[in-house]
């Protein structure tokens, strides 16, 4: 009985831990990065990677929390890896570790899936939390969390006032709270839970919002919720 008691107790300390995948082709920083992080209690590297290939290899067999994914790899670039997990529907949350990024980078890595883009330089006293900020559904872009993906294309996007009358699409009132959950960066298993619905209805959901507007993933979706005021903060 003790045996069992103890069994289950480290198993469900196991399950509060963050695992995280770090894909970087610089052996020095992979090293540094991975002892700062081994610092959090919480945090958990369970692998780590050389290249954009390897990068999604590993998160595919192992299933982290959280990768976090260099741009400029040789041979798979990070960008590359991004579009790859974006087509096999990867539920990991990804953040990019890189020295420069254009503005233009930017957009398309979100629009890939990243949820964070953290500079290298500012990586020591930024990544923790910047991890935390992105599991709890937030997005994170530079030295600041920005609240949710219509505060971040705010942030990269220039504004042209140019914003179409705001009307309702036909989209249900349930369509309507799963759009506004996916604007505020749930992921589907999260946005289920949120609205106590399965993830195969959150699904349906989400695939009807898509038809309805004429958009394929979900930076598109926030773009024409800007564009459109779908919803009452827009």
């Amino acid at each position: 009985m003790r045996f069992a008691s103890l069994k289950k107790r480290m198993h469900s300390s196991e399950s509060l831990l963050t695992t995280i995948v770090i894909a970087d082709d610089h052996p020095v920083f992979r090293y540094g990065l991975r002892r700062l992080l081994e610092t959090e209690p919480d945090f958990r590297i369970v692998g780590e990677a050389i290249d954009g290939d390897s990068a999604v290899r590993l998160t595919r067999e192992l299933q982290p929390h959280i990768l976090l994914l260099d741009l400029a790899m040789p041979g798979v670039s990070g960008m590359e890896a991004l579009g790859t997990l974006l087509q096999q529907n990867a539920e990991v949350r990804t953040i990019i570790l890189t020295a420069e990024i254009e503005k233009g980078e930017v957009t398309q890595a979100l629009q890939l899936g990243a949820r964070g883009i953290v500079l290298k330089q500012s990586a020591t006293e930024l990544i923790a939390k910047c991890i935390r900020r992105v599991l709890e559904g937030q997005v994170w872009v530079g030295r600041d969390c920005v609240g949710d993906m219509i505060d971040v294309l705010r942030t990269v996007l220039p504004q042209n006032g140019l914003a179409a009358p705001r009307r309702d699409f036909s989209l249900t009132p349930r369509e309507t709270q799963v759009l506004t959950a996916i604007l505020a960066g749930f992921g589907n298993k999260e946005l289920a839970a949120r609205l106590s619905i399965s993830e195969q209805t959150a699904k349906h959901h989400i695939s009807n919002i898509y038809d309805k507007l004429g958009v394929s993933n979900r930076m598109e979706l926030a773009l024409f919720a800007i564009n459109h005021r779908l919803v009452d903060k827009i």
